[in-house]
C-alpha cells in the first residue's frame, strides 16, 4: 500500500536547520530511510575547532545511522551540506547556496535553537527569535515551498497552567525586544513570569511567526520533554544529558545523592522517534492544508505533542523503574553505590547537598591535588546542582495541555502511515520504554556495553558494603555526639 506521507515527500528537497542536534539527526535519518526525498540540505556551522565537513563526517559515524548505512549504502549522496548560521541576517550563506535553496527547497524543518535555560537573553534572542526571522525571510523567497514547520516547545507559555494549541499574548514583540536589549536595565525585567530565556524566546518567536510567517504554508510543533528512541532506528538511542537523562545518570553513577522530591508529579516525556514521526506528519498535514486553502493566508496551526493527556507518567515511577534496572546492570564506572535522599524543603536540600555532595567533593578534590591533578569535583557539583535548580520549576509544577490537533492528525493518517510513522501515545507501555531508556544511558552516555556486567555487578556489591559501613560509622558518630552532649549537660 502506498504511503500518503511518503508520497508527499517524493522527489522533494528538504532543508533542516539544527541538523546536528538530537532531534535534527533523528529526523534526517528517518527521512532518508523512509521517504523518497531527492535531497536533504543540512545547515551546519564550524564549531570547537572542527570544520563543517569534519563535524558532518563524525556525526554520520554514530550508531544512529548504522541501520541507514545497511539499508541505503549511498545515503550520503542525498545530503547537501550547507555552511551557515542563524545569527547573521544573511545566515552566513554563500550566494550560490542561497540561490540553490531558493530554487530547489520544498520543505523546511526549522529545528535549530539554543536550548540552554540560562543562556543570556541577548544570545537566546539572536538564535531563537532573530534566527527564525532570517529562516522565514529565506523561506519567503523559495519558489517551490510546500511546507514549513517550526519546532517550538510545549512549555513556551509555561507561566500559564493550561496550555492549548493556540497563540497567546506575550509582553513584548520581537521588534520591541531587539530595541530593549540595547538597554541592560530594561532587559533585566523583560522576562516577567517566564522562568528562563529559552521558554521566553520561544513564546516571542511564536508570535513573530503569527505576524511575519502567516503568508507561508507554516505550522508550529510543540514537543514536551524528548527522551530516548523507543525503537527506531535502534531502541534507547540518545546523545545528551539534558533534562531527566542528566538526573538519572548522576544517580546511576553515585554522583548525585540528594534530589528534589518530585515523585507524584508528572514528567511529560515523549520518545524521540515518535516525536520525529509526529513532526513529519505535521509537515504532511501542513502541505495538504495549504493545498486545500488554495494558498490563501491562514493562521498557522499549532500542535502540542505531549504524553500527559493519553499516557501520564509520574517522576516517581520513572525514577523507581530506572532504579530497578540499576540493580540488574549497574554501571562499571560508578563512583559510589546508587542511592538518593529526597527533599521537599529547599533549606533542607541545601543542608543535604552540603553533607552528601560538597564534603565528599572537597575530599576527592583534596586527593586529586595531593596526586598532582587539577580539582574538579566541587565544580562538577556546582554545575550539576545549578542544572537541577533550573529544572526545578518544571519538575514541581503541573500543566494541563490540550493536544486536540495532534490527536486529530493521528486519526487522519491511513493505517499504513500509522504503522510507518507511529506517534500516538494512547495506552503507551512505559515499563519496557524505561528499561530501554536505562540501557540507552548506559550505552550511549556512559559508553558501557553489557560485556562488563559481571565486573560491574561485583564492583557494585563492594560499593554497597562500603556504603553500609559509612552509614554505620555516621550513626555511631551521631550517637557518640548525642551521648557526649547528654553526659556533660546533665
Amino acid at each position: 500500500m502506498e504511503s500518503s506521507i511518503v508520497d508527499s515527500f517524493r522527489n522533494g528537497t528538504v532543508l533542516i536547520t539544527g541538523s546536528t542536534g538530537f532531534l535534527g539527526k533523528i529526523l534526517t535519518e528517518k527521512l532518508l530511510r523512509c521517504c523518497s526525498v531527492n535531497s536533504i540540505a543540512i545547515l551546519v556551522r564550524s564549531k570547537k575547532g572542527l570544520s563543517v565537513s569534519q563535524r558532518v563526517t563524525d556525526m554520520y559515524k554514530q550508531s544512529l545511522f548504522d541501520r541507514l548505512r545497511s539499508e541505503k549504502l549511498d545515503f550520503m549522496q542525498y545530503i547537501r551540506i550547507i555552511e551557515g548560521h542563524l545569527e547573521d541576517p544573511s545566515m552566513g550563506l554563500s550566494s550560490s547556496d542561497r540561490e540553490w535553496m531558493i530554487e530547489n527547497v520544498n520543505f523546511v524543518f526549522h529545528c535549530a535553537a539554543t536550548i540552554k535555560f540560562n543562556e543570556p537573553l541577548e544570545l537566546a534572542s539572536k538564535i531563537n527569535i532573530q534566527g527564525t526571522e532570517h529562516v522565514l525571510e529565506l523561506a519567503s523567497q523559495m519558489k517551490n515551498l510546500k511546507g514549513f514547520v517550526h519546532v517550538s516547545t510545549a512549555y513556551s507559555h509555561c507561566p500559564r497552567s493550561v496550555i492549548k494549541e493556540e497563540f497567546y499574548h506575550v509582553p513584548i514583540t520581537a521588534k520591541e525586544l531587539k530595541n530593549v536589549l540595547i538597554d541592560e536595565e530594561l532587559s533585566s525585567n523583560v522576562l516577567e513570569n517566564w522562568p528562563n530565556t529559552y521558554t521566553f524566546t520561544k513564546a516571542v518567536t511564536e508570535n513573530m511567526i503569527l505576524t511575519n510567517g502567516n503568508h507561508l504554508p507554516i505550522s508550529i510543533f510543540r514537543p514536551s520533554i524528548i527522551g530516548c528512541t523507543k525503537s527506531e532506528p535502534e531502541p534507547g538511542w540518545l546523545d545528551n544529558m539534558n533534562g531527566p537523562t542528566g538526573l538519572v545518570t548522576g544517580v546511576m553513577v553515585g554522583f548525585l545523592r540528594t534530589v528534589p522530591n518530585i515523585g507524584s508529579n508528572i514528567t511529560d516525556i515523549i520518545p524521540a522517534d515518535y516525536t520525529v514521526n509526529a513532526l513529519i506528519s505535521v509537515m504532511w498535514d501542513t502541505v495538504n492544508r495549504h493545498k486545500q486553502s488554495n494558498g490563501l493566508n491562514k493562521v498557522p496551526k499549532i500542535y502540542n505533542y505531549v504524553s500527559c493527556v493519553e499516557s501520564p507518567l509520574t517522576w516517581g515511577r520513572y525514577i523507581r523503574e530506572m532504579h530497578d534496572q540499576y540493580y540488574v546492570a549497574p554501571p562499571l564506572q560508578s563512583m559510589w553505590y546508587g542511592f538518593y535522599i529526597f527533599y521537599t524543603n529547599l533549606m533542607v536540600g541545601s543542608i543535604l547537598r552540603f553533607f552528601l555532595h560538597r564534603i565528599p567533593g572537597a575530599f576527592v578534590d583534596l586527593l586529586l591535588i595531593l596526586c598532582g591533578k587539577s580539582p574538579k569535583m566541587l565544580k562538577m557539583y556546582a554545575k550539576t546542582e545549578n542544572m537541577i535548580d533550573l529544572l526545578y520549576d518544571f519538575s514541581t509544577r503541573q500543566w494541563m495541555f490540550d493536544n486536540t490537533n495532534s490527536r486529530k492528525l493521528w486519526l487522519s493518517l491511513s493505517q499504513h502511515d500509522q504503522e510507518k510513522f507511529r506517534f500516538s501515545l494512547q495506552e503507551f507501555d512505559w515499563k519496557p520504554y524505561i528499561k530501554k531508556y536505562y540501557y540507552g544511558i548506559r550505552r550511549h552516555v556512559l559508553h558501557e556495553d553489557l560485556s562488563n556486567l559481571k565486573k560491574a555487578t561485583s564492583k557494585n556489591r563492594q560499593l554497597l558494603w562500603l556504603h553500609r559501613l559509612f552509614v554505620v560509622l555516621i550513626i555511631y558518630f551521631i550517637l557518640q555526639l548525642g551521648w557526649t552532649f547528654i553526659k556533660y549537660t546533665f
